[in-house]
């Protein structure tokens, strides 16, 4: 069993169920011949050539509007935007037409696409490279939004993407692309879309996070037991949409005491949604009020003040040792 990054269990994703299924095709800006800015698709123009490997022209609304056509006539594009940032200019395709064909056509065609985007900060980029946008994404119907948070489960769970029978956002975190190596089985495996995890038990307190927050969320789990011997439950959700909240309901009623930590900004963020779902079915389990670490409700800074915009270790171990003490 491989220790991968994530690039290189995504790359192994794609490559194994390229091999797996001649319907597979990539597509976007630089994917082929340069292998994706973060060389992602490293190698796969290569194996599978041009007609399944395809560099586009830098125009985000034509590759998610290709994708959409094919996936209609039988394909399944797996197509990706450079970084988030950049999905806006095709909103309109996912949110018009991806996300409502099922829908509007009475099940009679269904929309069989993956889009891969870089998101959140960390890495020192420009602007609109650095957005954690994923919210636009999970409120709308119709969509799949998958968030990984190693190598391991991103594989994984692309796998499970590719071979959904609906459009799925994959947002990956660019900050953990290359931060960490996991050990990847060279077997196939997959995780089910729209289920969460408990990646660390304890009955103090409930973490809950997603995405490149999950190392600072562990690495603050950490730190709590060892200065204070606090048991913590982390709460990987690593689906956005559909929401699985099962686990954290169940951890709110065992510990009574809840935080929620995303890099996206704080105001209609996920966190709030998470937040509702539990005093809905939890309230009167609650010790102290639910808390967040989050981004700020503005857009996310340049490469030297983002560090202060990003929930980090410290500002984690504060607001849990404010519950704890509550």
């Amino acid at each position: 069993m491989a220790k991968l990054t994530m690039v290189q269990a995504l790359n192994l994703a794609l490559r194994q169920e390229m091999e797996k299924d001649d319907r597979v095709i990539i597509l976007g800006e630089d994917v082929g011949v340069d292998g994706g800015v973060f060389r992602v698709t490293d190698g796969l123009i290569d194996m599978f050539g041009e007609t399944r490997v395809l560099d586009t022209p830098l125009a985000e609304s034509a590759i998610a509007g290709m994708s959409i056509g094919m996936a209609v006539n039988g394909l399944r594009p797996v197509c990706e935007i450079q970084f988030s940032g950049f999905a806006y200019h095709c909103f309109h395709q996912i949110e018009n037409h991806a996300s409502r064909l099922r829908l509007r056509s009475r099940g009679h065609f269904t929309v069989p696409m993956v889009l891969r985007a870089p998101y959140g900060g960390g890495v020192r980029a420009l602007e609109h490279h650095s957005e954690s946008r994923e919210a636009y994404w999970a409120h709308t119907p119709g969509l799949k939004t998958v968030m990984p948070s190693g190598p391991r489960n991103a594989r994984a769970l692309l796998v499970s993407a590719i071979r959904d029978p609906d459009p799925v956002i994959f947002y990956e975190g660019k900050a953990i692309y290359r931060a960490f190596r996991e050990e990847v089985p060279d077997e196939e495996e997959t995780l089910p879309i729209g289920r969460s995890q408990l990646v660390r038990e304890g009955g103090d307190l409930t973490m809950i996070a997603y995405g490149a927050m999950m190392r600072p969320t562990l690495a603050a789990a950490d730190a709590l037991t060892e200065k204070r011997g606090i048991g913590v439950d982390v709460i990987d959700l690593l689906t956005l949409a559909p929401l699985d909240d099962s686990l954290f309901v169940a951890s709110a009623r065992k510990t009574g005491r809840v935080m929620i930590v995303h890099e996206a900004p704080r105001s209609f963020g996920p966190g709030a949604e998470i937040l509702s779902r539990i005093v809905e079915k939890s309230f009167f389990y609650l010790e102290v009020p639910i808390a967040r670490v989050t981004g700020f409700d503005v857009v996310i800074p340049l490469s030297e003040r983002e560090a202060y915009y990003l929930p980090d270790v410290q500002r984690i171990v504060r607001t849990a040792e404010d519950l704890l003490n509550g």
